[in-house]
């Protein structure tokens, strides 16, 4: 192998870890609340096209353009970042309370059937946003056309313009922002009161129950979290790829769900795993073999039946005896 082909490797990896810590965030999400409640809440990645399209409307009008200077927005990353999570938290805890907790003692069919049900609702509404009549949104124009996101951080390369590899800001604001949320995550489900509860819960709500955990308020609480780390996915991913669109839910959510499975489903060092190697996986195979873009998909999903052929709960996940 000759120097370039290292440095194409190279560079393709760091486009995959990039592209998986924010599936990570995602796939928390989906097995946060599936291993409290048991439910594959398909509507979340609708959740993270939503968020995209806030954080697209707050660009709009507050006016967020790139720095003269080259340098991170960093007043405007913050904005973007307190009012979208913001957003998408209440979004997702007024979803539970409509449409899931109404229907929690109900066989799991249901609360299936509601989720897939809530998430056309969401696609719908991203259509409905799409032609808002801002110049971001294209004037309102073409609702159902994906929408440009300004490039806030430009492509300068960190390491140099003669590098052989390419570090642009935004791989560095994915690995600055992502892993700490994660550290702090883990952090909160093992250390805190409410991360005990969420333990409890999980393990066996009605035991929580008469011991005076609030199992409702716990699961508000989860919907909270999940949704917030949902917006913070929907900033990077509109600032690292400059486009959305009302249909870029389906693929980010299928990628955080197999993740999360691959990880094994409930377990959250389980989902950061898979949503990683989802990403190595695709962006090897899309950058280094001829028509891979085609391709990718295949061998991811080819990927996670291997591993559920030989480790059924997944890479990290527990195995748990069947009741008979």
């Amino acid at each position: 192998m000759t120097d370039a082909d290292y440095a194409l490797i190279g560079q393709q990896l760091i486009i995959g870890l990039s592209n998986g810590l924010i599936i990570a965030l995602v796939a928390l999400g989906y097995t946060m609340v599936y291993g409290i409640v048991e439910l594959i809440n398909f509507a979340h990645g609708d959740l993270v096209m939503l968020g995209a399209f806030a954080a697209l409307t707050v660009i709009g009008v507050c006016g967020f353009q790139p720095p003269a200077d080259g340098g991170i927005p960093w007043t405007q990353l913050v904005v973007l970042l307190t009012v979208v999570p913001l957003f998408t938290a209440g979004l997702n805890w007024t979803v539970d309370r409509v449409a899931y907790r109404p229907i929690r003692a109900a066989p799991k069919l249901t609360a299936l059937v509601t989720a897939i049900g809530v998430s056309f609702v969401c696609v719908n509404l991203g259509l409905f946003w799409g032609g808002a009549p801002m110049a971001v949104f294209g004037d309102g124009r073409a609702a159902a056309a994906a929408k440009d996101v300004p490039d806030l951080l430009g492509y300068r390369n960190l390491l140099g313009k003669d590098a052989a590899l390419v570090l642009t800001s935004k791989d560095v604001l994915v690995a600055v922002i992502t892993l700490p949320l994660l550290t702090a995550l883990t952090w909160f489900v093992k250390r805190t009161r409410t991360g005990t509860a969420m333990r409890a819960v999980a393990q066996n709500p009605v035991a929580a129950s008469l011991v005076g955990i609030d199992v409702n308020r716990v699961i508000g609480a989860t919907f909270l979290i999940g949704g917030a780390l949902a917006g913070v996915a929907s900033v990077i991913l509109a600032l690292y790829n400059n486009t959305i669109s009302f249909q870029m839910g389906f693929r980010c959510g299928m990628d955080a769900f197999t993740a999360a499975v691959l990880g094994g489903i409930g377990n959250l060092p389980g989902a950061v795993l898979g949503a990683l190697l989802i990403g190595v996986v695709r962006a090897l195979i899309e950058g280094l073999v001829p028509g891979g873009g085609q391709w990718s998909s295949t061998v991811v999903f080819a990927t996670l039946i291997l591993v559920l052929v030989f480790r059924p709960s997944g890479l990290l996940g527990a195995k748990v005896r069947e009741k008979v």
